[in-house]
């Protein structure tokens, strides 16, 4: 019998593959691999590890013998979900790798946004320093601060742990709130969004790109904020309006802002890329080795499980 065959795009550790080499014929060379030659050779595979490129209608209609796409990721924004449905193509995500190193670049970013560590480094890159007794240089210290999760799933949770190691209080929003039990177990509260809006010192974004969540964070929200807090982007740079984002910052609207996400994303508009009261990174939120490593791992499982036994894991679009 022969072996399904599978194609792996974009960047995947040679370490996270070992499985999916051993159990299928697979496809990997990110050299050819161009859409173009994606497009014209899709149709000989039965499963798709998607990474770099859209799986739009286009690319879905390329493969007519694809039966499972999985994301090498969490996001599936990326993915026209509905219409592999219709095509009978199961789409699946990768939602347990992405956890601890994106909650900790999160956490990261959180940290290096409320102690300026940009600014701090900039000017001593520069060759100049400062007196931080003076209130304008000053930084804000976390404990007994507020921290509002928007997206209490299982990056957001991880964070909230984090932060209450720091003394931070946790109040969050999400579409459902948690039953009281967990509630009770995470140390957390559910709020509705303006009262985490006007109530949070830091305000970390966990939630998936949706029609319900793109540019939820825009001028009005930051108009409500106070002006003190900082907002943290490590999810979907499209939930936050970037040019919103910028008149905030520049306006003093919110104290900072840490972003590992962006709405135009490889593009960055300049008058962000100016400030300093912003650090960034460029959605390296799972960029170690052992996160994207097991990221391809958990990929693997799905295509294997659906490919070798019909049993659809992390599926997205039932």
């Amino acid at each position: 019998m022969s072996k399904a065959k599978v194609l792996v795009t974009g960047i995947i550790p040679e370490e996270g593959l070992k499985d999916l080499r051993a159990t299928f014929d697979v496809t990997y060379d990110p050299e050819k691999e161009t859409r173009e030659w994606i497009l014209a050779n899709l149709a000989d595979f039965d499963g798709l590890l998607l990474m770099g490129t859209k799986a739009d209608r286009e690319l879905i209609d390329a493969g007519k013998n694809l039966k499972i796409i999985t994301t090498n990721g969490v996001g599936f924004d990326h993915v026209d979900t509905s219409y592999a449905k219709e095509k009978g193509i199961v789409v699946s995500n990768c939602p347990m790798g992405v956890r601890v190193p994106t909650a900790e670049m999160t956490f990261a970013l959180l940290l290096a946004t409320v102690r300026r560590l940009f600014f701090y480094d900039k000017v001593v890159r520069e060759g100049n320093w400062m007196d931080v007794s003076e209130k304008k240089y000053m930084g804000m210290s976390l404990q007994g601060k507020t921290l509002g999760i928007y997206g209490m799933g299982r990056i957001g949770s991880e964070v909230g742990r984090f932060c209450q190691a720091l003394g931070m209080q946790v109040i969050y929003n999400d579409v459902h709130p948690l039953d009281s039990g967990l509630e009770k177990q995470l140390n957390v509260k559910y709020v509705d969004f303006d009262t985490m809006v006007k109530t949070a010192d830091v305000i970390t974004l966990h939630a998936p790109a949706l029609p319900s969540t793109v540019g939820i964070f825009n001028a009005d929200v930051f108009s409500k904020m106070k002006n003190t807090a900082y907002l943290i982007n490590a999810a979907r740079g499209v939930l936050v309006k970037e040019a919103d984002l910028v008149d905030a910052l520049k306006n003093g609207d919110i104290a900072g802002a840490g972003l590992d996400v962006f709405e135009n994303e490889p593009n960055v508009s300049t008058e962000l890329r100016s400030l300093n009261n912003v650090i960034m990174s460029p959605h390296a939120g799972t960029g170690t080795l052992e996160a994207r490593t097991a990221i391809a791992q958990e990929a693997s499982k799905n295509l294997m499980s659906y490919l070798n036994d019909g049993k659809a894991l992390n599926q997205v679009n039932a």
